[in-house]
């Protein structure tokens, strides 16, 4: 049976994957920073371990890798964070801010992926998914933190694939979400018009389903092809 390691899985991309693969029949260890969020959304789950905490802390980082055991199938780093809302330029980003989003975003997905590489070793098609955004690519005003954040992470990501051909990594742009923090981008705005996240989660499970080489993807031409 197959074990997925997914952070900031009690809403959102995260949740509703957390939910697709429990159906598949997969074993989880999920994380989020809100314990209540997280019990309520394992809830009736089989085979789930909840290890609430903060993926920006090296202890809870451990405890994590701990709880996910000796052979870890897939690695998702699904947790983030925005930053400050409304979205500031930069000249007015507060570096404390932007501090926190790079400890969020990219030191805390390359730290859980260091401990966590034994255990990625010991499957036998071992994967790890970053969560990337057109931010990344993209020049967005207000979005300089966060999408610059994205940015390192997709390199990252490229990089890991390259000194680690036994992996397959892959930067998955999903798209606009109705997810609480596309609401938090756009504060008094109407988002209800954004997908559901669970309508990406099949680009998802199609990547892990046909493991193409390693590379960055967006959702929208994952779901296009299963049509």
């Amino acid at each position: 049976m197959p074990h997925a390691l997914i952070t900031g899985a009690s809403q959102g991309f995260g949740r509703a994957l957390l939910a697709a693969l429990s159906e598949r029949g997969w074993t989880t260890t999920v994380d989020a920073r809100d314990a209540t969020a997280l019990r309520e959304a394992t809830a009736g789950l089989a085979g789930v371990r909840a290890v609430p905490g903060d993926v920006a802390d090296p202890e809870h980082r451990a405890a994590l890798v701990a709880a996910a055991g000796e052979r870890l199938d897939l690695l998702v780093h699904n947790a983030s964070t925005l930053g400050p809302s409304p979205l500031p330029a930069l000249a007015d980003l507060p570096l404390d801010a932007l501090r926190r989003i790079y400890e969020v975003n990219v030191v805390a997905p390359l730290a859980l992926t260091q401990l966590a590489l034994p255990a990625l070793r010991r499957a036998p098609a071992p994967t790890v998914v970053t969560l990337s955004s057109d931010a990344a690519v993209e020049a967005y005003p207000g979005w300089g933190g966060y999408g610059s954040a994205k940015a390192a992470l997709d390199q990252l990501a490229a990089v890991l694939a390259v000194e680690h051909p036994d992996l397959r990594v892959y930067a998955v742009d999903p798209g606009d979400m109705r997810t609480a923090m596309h609401q938090a981008a756009f504060p008094g705005e109407d988002i209800s018009d954004r997908p559901d996240p669970a309508s990406v989660v099949p680009a998802l499970l199609a990547l892990l389903d046909r493991r193409p080489h390693s590379g960055r993807h967006r959702a929208a031409d994952l779901v296009s092809s299963l049509r």
